[in-house]
């Protein structure tokens, strides 16, 4: 997968270094606060952003520049599923969007060894929520792999006429070789 360069800061006049790095414990609050500021995103409470901070840390990422938490991206690997990374959430600070850091961050997470037999992405997607379409959709393509949708959480059923349907979004399989994702070190 193609990660696009980060190089500028459009707040600021100078260049600002993009870090994409597993979250630590004291990223939690600057986490919820992000998910918070990202109208779109489902709020979590902060006790569950630490813990992905530090129980699923190896299978989430975070962007920062210069101290700041400009974007995250929660994800597992389901213990039935070993050969999928479930994307949980993505979100990226208002002040940073369209620079490719969503891309990024799973791109960072698939390319690390706890995920070195995955082969497939899953993920929930409302249907309103264009922007995650679209990032999903240029995933699939940069792996070169199919994308599958199908009614998964049902407004009516599962969440009981309190939220939209959330499709689930199956990419793959892709092969990590013809791409270039071998584990980091």
């Amino acid at each position: 997968m193609q990660l696009a360069p980060v190089h500028r800061d459009d707040t600021s006049a100078r260049p600002r270094a993009i870090q994409i790095r597993p979250p630590r414990r004291e990223d939690g609050p600057a986490v919820w606060r992000l998910i918070r500021e990202c109208e779109s995103l489902d709020d979590n409470s902060l006790y569950c952003n630490l813990l992905q901070c530090t129980h699923f840390a190896d299978t989430c990422a975070v962007a920062e520049a210069e101290g700041d938490i400009l974007g995250w991206m929660s994800g597992y690997i389901p213990p039935h599923a070993p050969d999928t990374l479930f994307v949980w959430q993505i979100g990226v600070s208002p002040r940073a969007r369209g620079r490719g850091f969503a891309r990024r961050l799973v791109g960072d997470v698939l390319a690390r060894g706890i995920c070195a037999e995955v082969r497939h992405i899953q993920c929930t997607i409302t249907a309103d929520n264009a922007a995650s379409w679209a990032l999903f959709g240029s995933i699939a393509d940069a792996l070169e792999a199919d994308m599958a949708r199908h009614a998964h959480f049902r407004r009516d059923k599962e969440f009981g006429g309190t939220h939209d349907t959330e499709f689930l979004v199956t990419i793959g399989p892709f092969s990590r070789d013809d791409l270039g994702l071998r584990p980091a070190a």
